[in-house]
C-alpha cells in the first residue's frame, strides 16, 4: 500500500464621506472620537493576534497527508496590509504565560521568493533554547534551516534525535529532502524510521523535557508557506514527559502504531489553570475520546478538516446537528466528495459546510467545542489515525486559544465561500 497521494488543488469595498454641515467643533468632537475608537479597536486586535505573518507547507498523501509547498504572506508595498485576493484565510499569532499559537498565512499565487518568516522560524527559535536534549518525531521534513538548527544544537553538546517515516527519509524524487537528511546524518544524529506500511504522522518536537511544539504542520517548505496549519509551543515538563516517552517508545523500542504499550504518565493535566488531555494513537482510542467530547458539546461544533471519513466521529457531529446545536466545517476539497467522506453526509442533512478555496490544501485537524474547547493535533478525522499511524492529540479547555482558533475557522471558512480564481 503506498502512504502518498497528490492533491490538486474577495471583493474590497471602497467608500467616501464626509461629514455633514455641522459646527466645527462638533466635527472635530466626531473625528476625535472616530480615532479614538479606531485605536481601541487595534489595541483589542492586538491583544489577540500578536503577530500576524506567515507560513506552512505540506507534502504527504491524500486523504492521510497533501503535498505542496507554501508562500509566506504577502503585503501591500505601499500600506503594508494584507491583500484579501491573495491572502488565503490564515495568519497570526497569540501567547499567553503557558503557550504560544501560530498560524501560517498561505498565498496565492505562490512565489518562491515569499518563503520566508514563517512557522519555521518559531521552530528554529525553539531549537536553539535546547541545552540538554532535542527529540524531534515528525512526518514530512525537508526544510534546510531546521536540519541546521538541530546540527548547530547537536555540536554544542545537546543529545539529538529524530523519528520519522520511512517513506519520508526514503524519498528520492524531492532533492531538498534527501539535502535535510544528509545534513543530520553527516552530523552523527540517529534518525529512526517506522519501517511499515502506515505512517508516522506525528509532528512534534521535545526541548530540554520542558518545551513541546504539536500541530497539524509538518516541518516543510510546502507545509510552511502553501498550506493552512496550525502549531503550538507549550512549556510544561508535565505534558513534555508525556510527549518524551511516546517519542521512547518509537526511538527506543522501535513500537510503532497498535504495537506501542498503551498510556503515557499525564494523560489529564492542569496548565495555567486550563484542563488538558493529551492523546496518542494507535494507542489511546483517540477517536472515542473525540467523540466524548463532541458528545459534550451544548451550543456550537466548528471544525477545519484535511481528512474527515470517521464514521463515529461523523455521526457524533450530525446527530449534534440535529438536536439543534450550530454546526459548521469546511472541508479539505481533495477526497471531500468521496463515498467515504464525511462531506456529502453533512451537505445532504443541510448543515454549514464547504470544501476549502485554498487552491493548494487546506491542512487543519481541529474541532471547536462551544467556542471554550480545541481538538487538534496531527489526528486526522480517520480510521487510519484511530488504528494504525502514530499521532498525538491534545483536547484543550481554555476561552482565548478556542478564539484564535475560531478566528482561524472564520478566515477560512470566508476563503472557502470566496475563493481566489485560479490562473490559467
Amino acid at each position: 500500500m503506498s502512504k502518498r497521494r497528490s492533491p490538486s488543488k474577495r471583493s474590497s469595498k471602497s467608500s467616501s464621506s464626509s461629514l455633514p454641515n455641522i459646527p466645527l467643533n462638533q466635527k472635530t468632537i466626531l473625528l476625535l472620537a472616530g480615532i479614538v475608537a479606531f485605536v481601541l479597536t487595534i489595541g483589542i486586535a492586538g491583544f489577540i493576534i500578536l503577530n500576524n505573518q506567515n507560513q506552512p507547507s505540506d507534502t504527504a498523501n491524500l486523504p492521510e497527508e497533501a503535498a505542496g509547498s507554501e508562500a509566506g504572506r504577502r503585503t501591500d508595498t505601499d500600506t503594508g496590509v494584507i491583500s484579501p485576493i491573495s491572502n488565503l484565510g490564515s495568519g497570526g499569532s497569540i501567547s499567553s504565560d503557558w503557550y504560544e499559537l501560530h498560524f501560517n498565512s498561505p498565498t496565492y499565487p505562490d512565489k518562491k521568493e515569499n518563503h520566508k518568516g514563517g512557522l519555521d522560524t518559531y521552530l528554529v527559535s525553539l531549537i536553539n533554547k535546547s541545552t540538554k536534549t532535542l527529540d524531534i518525531a515528525d512526518y514530512d521534513f525537508d526544510l534546510l534551516n531546521v536540519a541546521d538548527a538541530m546540527v548547530a544544537v547537536k555540536q554544542r553538546g545537546v543529545r539529538v534525535r529524530m523519528v520519522t517515516d520511512t517513506d519520508t527519509v526514503n524519498n528520492t524524487k524531492q532533492p531538498q529532502v534527501q539535502e535535510a537528511f544528509a545534513k543530520l546524518k553527516k552530523a552523527g544524529i540517529p534518525i529512526v524510521d517506522d519501517q511499515r506500511g502506515p505512517i508516522m504522522h506525528n509532528k512534534f518536537t521535545v526541548v530540554d523535557n520542558e518545551w513541546i511544539s504539536t500541530g497539524s504542520w509538518n516541518y516543510t517548505d510546502g507545509d510552511t508557506y502553501r498550506l493552512n496549519n496550525n502549531m503550538i509551543i507549550i512549556r510544561n515538563p508535565q505534558l513534555a514527559l508525556n510527549y518524551t516517552t511516546e517519542f521512547e517508545k518509537m526511538f527506543v523500542q522501535k513500537q510503532f502504531g497498535p504495537n506501542k504499550a498503551k498510556g503515557v504518565p499525564n494523560p489529564l493535566l492542569t496548565i495555567g489553570g486550563a484542563r488538558v488531555q493529551n492523546y496518542f494513537s494507535a494507542e489511546d482510542g483517540v477517536a472515542n475520546k473525540i467523540i466524548e467530547t463532541l458528545k459534550g458539546a451544548k451550543q456550537s461544533i466548528y471544525f477545519m478538516a484535511f481528512s474527515f471519513t470517521h464514521e463515529g466521529i461523523g455521526q457524533t457531529v450530525r446527530d449534534k446537528a440535529k438536536a439543534g446545536l450550530k454546526v459548521g466545517g469546511v472541508f479539505e476539497t481533495t477526497g471531500s466528495n468521496t463515498q467515504y467522506s464525511e462531506f456529502p453526509k453533512m451537505k445532504a442533512q443541510g448543515l454549514d459546510v464547504y470544501t476549502d478555496g485554498n487552491p493548494y490544501v487546506m491542512h487543519h485537524k481541529v474541532f471547536i467545542v462551544d467556542e471554550k474547547t480545541v481538538i487538534f493535533g496531527s489526528f486526522n478525522f480517520s480510521d487510519n489515525a484511530d488504528k494504525s499511524n502514530d499521532e498525538n492529540l491534545l483536547i484543550v479547555d481554555d476561552v482565548t486559544l478556542a478564539k484564535a482558533f475560531k478566528q482561524e475557522y472564520d478566515r477560512v471558512l470566508e476563503i472557502a465561500k470566496n475563493p481566489p480564481k485560479k490562473k490559467s
